[in-house]
């Protein structure tokens, strides 16, 4: 005799595209992060006058590293 299952099978696929995009979104919270902080110190080893020569006020450094990360994210 046969039996017929009537029970629903469930996909994991739904836990699975969960972790895969909370992977990506740590990766990219890390390369940004990383990206920040790169351009952080890069700019913190100018001068003031080499910092004036291309527009930047040292107090401007953390806000224009937060922008930059924030575009090569996008």
């Amino acid at each position: 005799m046969s039996s017929i299952n009537t029970v629903p099978q469930t996909s994991n696929l739904g836990l699975l595209a969960g972790i895969r995009n909370f992977f990506a979104a740590w990766a990219d919270a890390y390369a940004m992060r990383s990206d920040y902080l790169r351009t952080v110190a890069e700019l913190e080893q100018l001068t003031d006058r080499e910092l004036a020569d291309i527009g930047v006020v040292r107090g401007e450094i953390r806000a224009i590293a937060a922008r930059r990360a924030l575009d090569h994210i996008s």
